[in-house]
C-alpha cells in the first residue's frame, strides 16, 4: 500500500513558496513557506511538515488505541488525540507528545493506560518516528 504526496516549490528558502497536494485530494494546492514554518505560530499562512507530522500521529496513534480497546471489548465512544510535534531551528524535529482523552465505557484507569502505551509503542507513525522522543498522556474524562 502506497500514499502519496507532491510538494511544488519555487525560490530559495526564506523568500521561496510552494504548494502541497495529496493523492486523497486533502491537500489541494495547500501553501506552505519559510513564514508557515518558522516564524507563524498561529498557522494561519499555511501549513508546514511538522504539522502534517502531528496530524498523521494523532491519527494514526487514536486508529490503533480503538483497535486495542476493541479487541479488549471496551470499545471507546470518543478518542480525543492531540499531537505536538516540536522542531529545534538547527537541530531538527526533537519530539512528538501525545495528548489523548478518552471515553470508554467499563474500562479501568489502569488498562486503559496500558493500552494507551501498547498503541503508542505499536502505532506505525510512532514507529516511523523512531528517532525522536515519543511521550503520552493519556486519561479518562
Amino acid at each position: 500500500m502506497d500514499r502519496t504526496a507532491n510538494a511544488f516549490w519555487q525560490g530559495n528558502l526564506k523568500e521561496g513558496k510552494g504548494t502541497l497536494d495529496t493523492q486523497s485530494g486533502t491537500l489541494k494546492s495547500t501553501p506552505y513557506s519559510f513564514k508557515a514554518r518558522f516564524e507563524d505560530e498561529s498557522g494561519k499562512s499555511g501549513t508546514n511538515p511538522e504539522e502534517l507530522i502531528a496530524a498523521a500521529h494523532a491519527g494514526c496513534y487514536a486508529m490503533q488505541l480503538s483497535h486495542f480497546l476493541a479487541e479488549n471489548g471496551t470499545p471507546a465512544t470518543e478518542l480525543d488525540a492531540k499531537a505536538v510535534v516540536t522542531l529545534v531551528p538547527g537541530t531538527g524535529i526533537t519530539g512528538s507528545a501525545i495528548t489523548l482523552v478518552g471515553k470508554v465505557p467499563g474500562i479501568d484507569a489502569e488498562k486503559f493506560k496500558e493500552l494507551a502505551e501498547k498503541a503508542k509503542a505499536e502505532c506505525p507513525v510512532s514507529k516511523a518516528l523512531g528517532a525522536i522522543k515519543v511521550s503520552l498522556d493519556a486519561k479518562l474524562g
